[in-house]
């Protein structure tokens, strides 16, 4: 098979989708199968490139008039999920309608956007193929009976709810705990925001933003923490639980789409997005409650040794390229 991702930046850039491109990127190749890819310039010219054109989502914009191209070609939709779901964004709601009926396939990473796209982008069912992300074999994480190291993974965005996060660990100063927000500051002035209210919040000395993690620090910080918290407004998927997961990690999370869409009841707690007493209650229990949050972790250790690995991902990836 010769195909070619389409993508809006840089490979090597550190998010969520970046990564789960990599990795198919790579297992691919592994496979033997040709696969390039391709950072995105002028659209049409890149659809005239040789191999089996694989559209990035995040790239849609620059194709907006390029429906009947697409169409004709045929391409694949790589669609992590719809842009305009995302808060700020329904303006993209009438390109995103346009574009994604006219791919001959579309492959999702959840459920929850596959369902998505045939309720409200009249995406026939059909050519939909749910392909969610693997994740790595990883050491379980030591429990800690003092203490609760807390870490939040996502880049210093509003979507991502660090926000909500530190009101509802503003509440908790009578316990003993720590929060880690390690992701890149892609907007500037929102992540100047955050540590000035974390400060205001007087708990600035509790809360590390170290930036962007990876490799052995990434390693070194899931090693030590204790509860995985993320009060995100939208997520495709949510790669991070699962890494949490994998780790035996409990989770406390918020409804953001897919986010909160089946994970495991015992391994954690799933609040709705922006109710931030709830959230806060529930923190104050899983930090507190040194017992239950072992028992979390037991279910969560549990639970991740039953996702779905890399390889086995890759060769669903794969089968869901053979168009009719």
């Amino acid at each position: 098979m010769h195909a070619r991702f389409i993508i809006p930046g840089p490979l090597a850039t550190i998010s969520g989708g970046y990564g789960y491109d990599r990795a198919i990127i790579a297992g691919l190749r592994a496979l033997s199968h040709q696969i390039e890819a391709t950072e995105l310039g002028d659209p049409r010219a890149a659809l005239s490139l040789p191999g089996l054109p694989i559209i990035d989502g995040l790239a849609l914009p620059a194709f907006a008039d390029l429906a009947a191209d697409i169409a004709a070609r045929p391409c694949v939709g790589l669609i992590h999920h719809p842009i305009s779901i995302e808060p700020d964004m329904a303006h993209l709601a009438d390109l995103e309608r346009r574009l994604f009926p006219a791919f001959a396939r579309i492959i999702v990473t959840s459920d929850w956007t596959a369902k998505a796209l045939a309720e409200q982008f009249a995406v026939a069912p059909d050519r939909i193929r749910v392909v969610q992300p693997g994740t790595a074999p990883a050491p379980r994480s030591a429990f800690r009976d003092h203490g609760c190291e807390i870490l939040a993974l996502g880049s210093l965005i509003p979507r991502k709810g660090h926000d909500m996060l530190l009101r509802a660990l503003g509440r908790l100063w009578d316990l003993d705990w720590h929060l880690t927000i390690a992701g890149a500051a892609d907007d500037a002035a929102f992540g100047a925001s955050l540590k000035a209210q974390a400060v205001e919040l007087k708990i600035g000395d509790r809360v590390s933003f170290p930036g962007v993690l990876t490799g052995a620090a990434l390693d070194a910080q899931w090693a030590k923490t204790d509860l995985f918290a993320l009060a995100t407004r939208f997520e495709g998927y949510g790669m991070a639980i699962a890494e949490a997961l994998a780790r035996g990690i409990p989770f406390a999370v918020t409804r953001g789409g897919a986010a909160g869409d089946g994970l495991p009841d015992m391994a954690g707690a799933v609040c709705n997005v922006d109710d931030q007493i709830t959230y806060s209650k529930t923190l104050r229990r899983m930090i507190f409650d040194t017992p239950l949050r072992r028992e979390m972790a037991d279910a969560a250790w549990t639970a991740g040794q039953t996702l779905p690995d890399w390889p086995a991902q890759v060769e669903k990836f794969a089968a869901a390229l053979e168009l009719p």
